[in-house]
């Protein structure tokens, strides 16, 4: 059965709000957490998240309607053809239960929790009802055992000591706390670094962009098709730590990152290991080229299984880059200082070992002999 997405209430004194932009297209594929719309008031934008994984099935309107707080904003299927009920986006659903204030509403997404299964103290759901449900579950607010974070400051964080405006996250501001936060709370994080000779790269970039008519170097490209290639190689740094073990992946979703204006973007080549040099180096292109017009698909932006970044453009020669939620190892490719530049990894040693990076590092400061024919 399909379910409700509701429409928030971002200020008290407000029974409306405006639909400012809507993320994913009709049927695609989403992650509990994925952004599906933001609304906004004159005085504050709050983006709406999916509360499980699924498909989008319909949303109540269009941008710039005005939208009632309560009503059914969206539905969310099991599959992509399944029949959205008929709903009406200005009328709230009266057998939703109690509307979460907009503090419940940020509750209910650290503990994982539905506002449907929560009983309200009063006509609205509240802060203090979704605190009482969680703590008789044994929920904490910084994960639920999946390794999927809270967003939220911790208690013990201290107050800033200066006044100023609270700025909700914007969409990508909420990806870029994620990922943080889960390396922070979840991933127990460590680094090495690699001096190389990036001069055997540049020669391969270079006969590779000639032999195919190339515009651009496809040197960034081709050393992450490499990094695909050996997690295929080498399963365990294509992981995640699970329940009772380490849950191995059964394909290679590549995350690179992409520096799209002030938006840093992890855009994810899927089944990457099962492309040629050629096929990735045109797929990766076309997704970053979608990323700099801040127009990539959901399943574009998500479920990478092992990443990629750099700061090379930037004349960066050292870096250490956060892991993505889900994975154990992300490489940091930098630019040289004349004819030494370093390779770095972080990675998850509840699955890796430095031994274990480092080797990984080892086998991609060169290019495979005899590829990219």
């Amino acid at each position: 059965m399909p379910t409700p997405i509701h429409t928030p209430r971002i200020n008290n004194n407000d029974d409306t709000v405006k639909l400012a932009k809507i993320f994913v297209e009709i049927g695609a594929a989403v992650r509990r957490g994925d952004p599906i719309a933001d609304v906004e008031t004159d005085k504050a934008t709050f983006t709406v998240e999916s509360s499980e994984d699924g498909f989008l099935l319909s949303v109540n309107g269009q941008v710039e309607d005005i939208l009632a707080v309560g009503s059914v904003l969206a539905w969310i299927g099991a599959t992509p053809d399944e029949k959205a009920p008929e709903s009406a986006a200005c009328e709230p659903d009266g057998a939703s239960g109690g509307e979460p204030t907009l503090k419940a509403l940020l509750l209910l997404r650290e503990y994982g929790l539905r506002a449907s299964e929560i009983p309200a103290s009063g006509e609205r759901l509240m802060a203090n009802d979704v605190e009482r449900y969680a703590r008789s579950l044994g929920r904490t607010r910084v994960g639920d055992g999946s390794g999927t974070a809270a967003l939220g400051p911790k208690s013990d964080w201290p107050a800033p000591e200066e006044p100023g405006r609270v700025q909700p996250f914007t969409a990508e501001e909420r990806a870029m706390a994620r990922t943080v936060t889960w390396h922070r709370d979840v991933a127990a994080a460590g680094y090495v670094e690699l001096a190389y000779d990036p001069g055997a790269w540049d020669a391969y970039a270079a006969e590779f962009q000639k032999a195919h008519g190339l515009m651009m170097s496809p040197l960034l490209g081709l050393m992450t098709w490499k990094l695909a290639q050996l997690a295929a190689e080498n399963p365990r740094i294509n992981a995640t730590a699970a329940a009772g073990g380490v849950l191995v992946y059964d394909h290679v979703n590549l995350g690179f990152t992409v520096q799209a204006g002030s938006q840093l973007y992890l855009v994810v080549v899927r089944d990457a290991a099962g492309m040629s040099e050629l096929e990735f180096v045109r797929g990766l292109g076309e997704l970053q080229r979608a990323a700099m017009k801040h127009n990539l698909k959901p399943e574009n932006a998500a479920g990478a299984t092992i990443a990629f970044s750099s700061m090379a453009r930037w004349k960066i020669v050292r870096h250490q880059p956060l892991l993505p939620p889900h994975t154990a190892l992300m490489v940091a490719h930098a630019a040289p200082m004349g004819s030494t530049a370093f390779l770095g990894a972080a990675y998850d040693h509840r699955i890796l070992t430095g031994f274990d990076a480092a080797r990984a590092l080892q086998a991609l400061a060169a290019p495979r002999a005899g590829s990219g024919k």
